[in-house]
């Protein structure tokens, strides 16, 4: 993905007022003017750094930041196009066929051997878990942790 180039708005060079950049703008600004430090960009805007890596990441400016925040559809390692569009807590019905997806995944891994493919399919229900929790869908989380309590 190309980055996109910022300008200015027109009258900004002469002093005149301009409308605020967005938090977003600020961030990309300062990854170009040379701050390259997650945390510190962060900081300087009053963002989450996931939200920072997010950003810079859907610009092409970065690569390979993964969090609980970013997108599971990114591929992380060899095992995430097996579980993309698994994860969905958007109601207690979706969090359980996104543990039944999961569970037969782990399975299939443990069938053969594979430890890594397992601790994919936990890191996913934990995933699913946390993100359901800090979304107020205690129910959902609830499912996501009886299935990890179980493994």
């Amino acid at each position: 993905m190309k980055a996109r180039q910022l300008t200015l708005p027109v009258g900004a060079a002469k002093g005149e007022k301009t409308a605020k950049a967005t938090k977003k703008e600020r961030i990309v600004t300062l990854h170009l003017s040379g701050v390259t430090d997650l945390a510190e960009i962060a900081r300087m805007t009053g963002a989450r750094p996931s939200y920072v890596a997010q950003v810079l990441q859907s610009e092409g400016l970065i690569t390979g930041y993964f969090d609980l925040y970013t997108s599971t559809a990114r591929e992380q390692n060899v095992y995430t196009r097996q579980f993309r569009n698994v994860l969905s807590f958007r109601d207690v019905d979706a969090a359980r066929d996104s543990v039944r997806k999961i569970d037969r995944l782990f399975n299939q891994f443990e069938r053969a051997g594979d430890r890594a493919g397992q601790h994919q399919a936990m890191v996913l229900a934990l995933t699913g878990q946390n993100r359901a929790r800090w979304s107020g869908k205690l129910e959902e989380a609830e499912v996501f942790h009886d299935w990890l309590v179980e493994h």
